[in-house]
């Protein structure tokens, strides 16, 4: 992989318009970044809460360990669509940060959070 290779600047964020179109597709993993009290309060439908505070863990995991705990198949690092959101956009942003930092490129941050799709799609 070569190092000091950035993705366009327009890459690590989603919009709501493109998440829309990625999840009607089928393409995108999505994952809650916030507390789990947060999460069963209401989340975007399709999305697995992972809080922010054991992303790194849960990212390092064994797919066995990681399937079990979470109930869900882990993430290969060439994913493509990995979207991270928070409420506000900050621990998305994060969360987004720490798993392109342990390889996963395909990791996005919804900008626009769960405060934007409540107030657009809920």
């Amino acid at each position: 992989m070569a190092r000091g290779c950035r993705a366009p600047s327009s890459a690590p964020t989603v919009s709501l318009p493109e998440l829309r179109s990625l999840l009607a597709s089928g393409r995108a993993r999505l994952f809650d970044a916030r507390s789990r009290e947060a999460a069963a309060a209401g989340t975007i439908p399709g999305a697995l809460n992972i809080p922010v505070s054991e992303l790194e863990s849960a990212l390092q995991m064994a797919p066995a360990a990681f399937q079990a705990l979470y109930s869900a198949e882990k993430p290969k690092l060439e994913d493509e669509h990995l979207v991270f959101f928070c409420q506000m956009g900050k621990r998305g942003l994060q969360a987004m940060q720490l798993a392109r930092s342990l390889g996963y490129t395909g990791a996005r941050n919804y900008a626009g959070a769960y405060r934007e799709w409540l107030e657009k799609e809920g």
